[in-house]
């Protein structure tokens, strides 16, 4: 599949939420009327931090990228940290490797800011993205799982992941 990951222009923003937005509800981790699904949607209001997959000029996958002052960082909390957020790719296009290239892009930039280390959080049902995650040499830190505060009640596993 021939992808593009890059920054997304104005009018694929709309397109980046959506795609986020579909890919958490279709696998269950989002409701109807989630406040967190508002947050996922509103990918201009975070323009400057997301990163999309791009297939023959559709948004077919959205991460948020969190480096160093970003507002959007829950677990990194040194200069020498990123994180990155709201990982999805559209159901239609899963298994032919968007997830991995958006992950990789953000270690990418991770590297070229000089950053030491790479965090997330995953819900603990999220069980095929752990496994990608792990074969991209991120390991668990049970000690930095939490929980929002979230009506839900959810749980969020930590995982980092050392840049060299």
């Amino acid at each position: 599949m021939t992808l593009e990951i890059r920054r997304p222009s104005g009018d694929e923003l709309v397109a980046a939420g959506r795609v986020v937005v579909d890919g958490y509800t279709t696998d269950g981790h989002l409701t109807t009327g989630d406040e967190y699904g508002s947050w996922l949607a509103d990918a201009a209001g975070r323009a400057d931090d997301v990163i999309v997959a791009v297939h023959h000029g559709a948004v077919i996958g959205s991460i948020t990228w969190c480096p160093p002052g970003s507002p959007y960082r829950e677990l990194a909390t040194s200069d020498d940290e990123g994180e990155f957020r709201a990982l999805a790719v559209d159901p239609a296009h899963r298994g032919r490797g968007a997830a991995r290239a958006l992950v990789g892009r953000c270690l990418d930039e991770a590297a070229e800011l000089g950053l030491s280390r790479m965090w997330l959080c995953s819900m603990p049902t999220q069980t095929k993205a752990h496994r990608l995650y792990e074969s991209m040499g991120f390991r668990r830190v049970p000690e930095r799982d939490w929980s929002p505060p979230d009506p839900r009640g959810i749980s969020l596993w930590a995982f980092v992941r050392e840049i060299a």
